[in-house]
């Protein structure tokens, strides 16, 4: 069994998806239609940079999409391929899950441009700049990371955001509190503590007014049943019901992202086989997590060839 796996926030870079597009008319479509959709040069700006514009969440969060689809397209196209019959499942870590939801036909592509780009402008307006933070704390396991974020809270918000591997897990909330963690960390029995440059304090309770702004946007946006199965970043379990999906696209907002988990239930479902686009991200996490299984990390041509030849 297959699962496509989708990167999240961090993996954008200036560049990204520029080959493809110079190499694939598929790509160039996605890029296109993106935006169209958003009424801006967001491929240009991928391309080309500058890389603190590419940066802000607002323009992160759907370039990663569009390129994680883009390489997901050009597989189908001119690989003769189609999702459905390649992979079991989809999942995506954070933004990924609206790439995941795209890829399975949950979402068309301006669709999932546009609540992306309305998320990372609501992230972004939910805390002040410099109010909140994030750490991610290395050699640090779940239960490490909550007793340290336990004692750093000292009545402030500080929440694991991401359970990613066994290894790294990062927190969230009030800078303040995050910066007690990092202080903290070691005598906890983490490794190391490294504060995450980052505009806004994701997945913990301060997103609250992202949530509901998101609540109202999700409520107006249509949803189909996915072509496969998306396992859920706030559940770590397969969905497929599509007011299930909104409910859950909700709550990922302020809840944890539980991919350690996810990956571990994928695998125990019978998942050998990982295959991340338009990132090597993912595919490091899910080898920490389940060492047996085989990962993959699709980005240029060269790469869609291979898989394509793999299946």
């Amino acid at each position: 069994m297959r699962a496509f796996i989708f990167p999240g926030q961090g993996s954008q870079a200036v560049g990204m998806g520029k080959a493809l597009a110079e190499a694939s008319a598929a790509a160039r479509e996605v890029f296109q239609e993106v935006d169209e959709a958003l009424g801006q040069h967001l491929s240009a700006l991928m391309f080309d940079g500058p890389a603190d514009e590419l940066t802000l969440t607002a323009n992160a969060q759907p370039a990663i999409m569009a390129n994680a689809i883009a390489t997901l397209r050009v597989l189908e196209k001119e690989g003769g391929l189609k999702l459905a019959d390649k992979a079991d499942y989809v999942a995506g870590h954070s933004l990924g899950e609206y790439s995941a939801l795209c890829a399975a036909g949950a979402l068309d592509l301006a669709t999932t441009a546009l609540l992306l780009r309305h998320r990372g402008e609501a992230m972004q307006a939910a805390v002040p700049v410099g109010v909140g933070a994030m750490a991610a704390l290395l050699g640090a396991d779940l239960t490490i990371a909550q007793k340290i974020a336990e004692a750093a809270a000292q009545g402030e918000v500080c929440t694991v955001a991401n359970d990613n591997d066994p290894s790294q897990v990062v927190i969230s909330g009030a800078k303040a509190a995050i910066d007690r963690a990092i202080e903290i960390a070691k005598d906890y029995g983490a490794k190391r503590a490294i504060a995450l440059p980052v505009s806004a304090p994701f997945h913990c309770p301060l997103m609250q007014p992202a949530a509901d702004a998101m609540d109202k946007v999700l409520a107006e946006a249509r949803i189909d049943t996915p072509l496969i199965a998306v396992f859920a970043n706030v559940t770590a379990q397969p969905v497929s019901d599509v007011d299930t999906i909104r409910k859950l696209l909700v709550e990922q907002v302020t809840g944890m992202v539980r991919w350690r988990e996810s990956v571990i239930n994928m695998a125990d479902t019978g998942v050998e086989r990982f295959v991340e686009f338009g990132g090597k991200v993912l595919s490091p996490m899910v080898k920490r997590i389940v060492p047996d299984v085989d990962t993959s990390s699709v980005i240029s041509m060269e790469d869609i060839e291979a898989l394509a030849k793999s299946f």
